[in-house]
Order: C-alpha cells, then structure tokens, then sequence
C-alpha cells in the first residue's frame, strides 16, 4: 500500500492543544501518586514501628531533599485534583464546548499553579 499522507514521527514537532497538555499531566500525576503513596506509607510504618523510627524519619523529612519530594508529591495531589474536579464539571455537561475545554483547561493550569506556590511556602 503507497498513501501519500505525510507521516510526522517528530513528536518535538507537533503541535497539541492545551486540553491534550491537561490531560497528559493530569494521568501523568495520577502514576506519580500512585508511586508516591508506597514511599508515604513506609515511611509511616517505618515511623509507628519504633521510637527510633520515628525519630529516624522525622529526621530524613528534616532535609531538603526530603522537602522537594513532599512538595512534588503534593503537587501532583493538587494538579490531579483540581483536574478531576474539571472532570466532574464536564460530566455534568457544563464545558463540553470546545471552547468551554480550552477555557477549562486553562483555568485548571491557572488554578493548580497558584496552589502548587502555595504549597512550596508551606512546605518550606
């Protein structure tokens, strides 16, 4: 078969629409999530086990590594929020539009970045 449709392999090349980004980050901080709750729950295990434990984990929390993964962590908690908050929006018809996406896709970038600062200062 010859088709004489032009093929783009570049994926650095194409162009998406803002509803595409939106959804690609909010599945992509759904695996980070997942991911990340394993690390959360044995630190806290780790945490219950023992007084030194506790202590052990109090302190690793204390550095600034520490602090950066708590914060993405978070911010992945945020985006993915507020994006299936969108979710549920449309599910009840409202911003079906393409129009009505495009704004909702931006308002939930806006939205996730303002509390994804807000975060930061509190965890830092």
């Amino acid at each position: 078969m010859n088709s004489q449709r032009p093929v783009n392999l570049d994926l650095r090349t194409i162009k998406l629409p803002v509803t595409a980004y939106t959804s690609i980050l909010h599945r992509i901080s759904g695996v980070i999530l997942f991911l990340g709750i394993a690390v959360l729950l044995f630190a806290l295990d780790k945490s219950l086990a023992s007084e030194e434990g506790f202590e052990q984990v109090k302190a690793c929390l204390a550095s600034p590594l520490a602090k950066l993964v708590i914060w993405g962590l978070l911010s992945a908690l945020l985006y993915h929020l507020v994006a299936g908050i969108r979710h549920l929006i449309m599910d009840m018809g409202i911003g079906e539009t393409l129009e009505g996406g495009k704004l909702g896709s931006q308002i939930v970038l806006a939205v996730s970045a303002v509390l994804i600062v807000l975060a930061g200062v509190w965890v830092w």
